[in-house]
């Protein structure tokens, strides 16, 4: 039995939909919600690190609307603030089922897909980490810089799965090769830097290569955005990420304007929750004069 493994659902759909041309193909479908090329890292490979990462994404829920299934694997109840966090929190491990699985069902192979983005790869590094003691049971199929055919027929270069249509997943399988031992000895050095380095953020410089970047990173690119007059800061975040050849989660820009509103590099007004919810503005600049017109008219 072959388990499929993905990270985030939107890289799901094609693949299952690809089952049906192809039973050859089919097997369970696993997938891995946390987006680990942003936030922290740090000893993630331990009940402490698990929980500063966790805290971390909490006060990202908090700074914008919830990512749907994210950090599902590593849910738990909001410990009280009167209660200390060592006596509430509950670690969970998200690989050790798959571990457990591994050893119990012999004849499980599993087949990590990777799409050519910091998402994929940052995943592929955490999860090889752990699974050196499958060797034999673990393949690869990273889709790096290889050309697809999209609806139209004409030929493209997907960064990520859900760009690929079932069809193509077809002759994609044909790149599923065994991960070597020394594949895991250096693609773990790989993980345990990625680690110790601890960025805010993380880039794909190409092939399997990441280049780590601080939180900020993007903050330039926003203030760009950013005009004397209030406007939506999903408008914003709209001119950010459409500039940009990988997406960035939209989540992690609300949550940077935020900071720099709180930095007051920004001006806000309206509710600092969902991007739909507030205005922001440089600095100084013209007033806002839509309400003074307003009352004058009425």
């Amino acid at each position: 039995m072959i388990l499929h493994i993905v990270f985030g659902q939107s890289s799901a759909a094609n693949l299952k939909a690809a089952f049906e041309l192809d039973p050859n193909l089919a097997g369970e479908v696993l997938c891995f919600e946390d987006d680990l090329a942003v936030g922290p890292l740090f000893i993630l490979d331990t009940p402490d690190g698990r929980r500063a990462r966790k805290e971390w994404w909490a006060a990202m829920q908090a700074a914008g609307p919830a990512m749907a299934g994210t950090q599902a694997a590593l849910a738990v109840d909001a410990a009280p603030e009167a209660e200390a966090p060592e006596t509430t929190y509950e670690d969970v491990d998200p690989v050790r089922a798959l571990k457990g699985r591994l050893r119990e069902e012999e004849e499980l192979t599993v087949w990590i897909w990777a799409g050519q983005n910091a998402t994929d790869v940052c995943g592929y590094y955490w999860l090889i980490s752990q699974l050196d003691r499958f060797s034999g049971r673990i393949h690869l199929i990273y889709l790096n810089n290889l050309p697809f055919l999209n609806e139209k027929n004409a030929v493209f270069y997907p960064t990520h799965l859900h760009q690929i249509l079932p069809k193509e997943f077809l002759k994609a399988k044909k790149l599923a090769r065994e991960v070597s031992l020394a594949e895991f000895e250096l693609d773990g050095d790989e993980w345990r830097r990625l680690m110790n380095e601890n960025a805010g953020v993380r880039l794909l410089e190409g092939g399997k290569k990441i280049r780590g970047e601080a939180a900020a990173f993007y903050d330039k690119d926003l203030l760009q955005a950013v005009t004397q007059e209030f406007q939506k800061a999903n408008k914003v975040i709209a001119q950010v990420t459409g500039k940009f050849k990988y997406p960035v989660m939209d989540q992690y820009l609300n949550w940077r304007l935020k900071e720099l509103v709180r930095e007051e590099k920004l001006e806000a007004r309206g509710e600092l929750k969902t991007m739909k919810d507030y205005e922001v503005k440089l600095p100084g600049g013209p007033a806002p004069q839509a309400d003074a017109t307003e009352e004058a008219t009425n």
